[in-house]
């Protein structure tokens, strides 16, 4: 599977940006097909953690590859 984030192909490894609560980073670790958009999901993870009130402390989250940038 691959994902394209503003128009470029991202593959597992690559770091992309996206805004939960404000804006983080994470490490692609896994691409998907979404079941509910025509976009690809991915799995990113950051050892630190995520922060905000949503994805407090968790060091794994799955975003649409359109909501996020390089």
């Amino acid at each position: 599977m691959k994902a394209i984030v503003e128009g470029k192909e991202v593959k597992v490894g690559d770091w992309v940006g996206f805004k939960s609560d404000y804006e983080q980073y994470g490490q692609i670790k896994e691409i998907r097909r979404s079941k509910f958009r025509n976009d690809a999901e991915l799995v990113l993870f950051n050892e630190n953690g995520f922060g905000g009130e949503y994805l407090r402390y968790a060091k794994t989250t799955v975003e649409h590859a359109s909501d996020c940038w390089l």
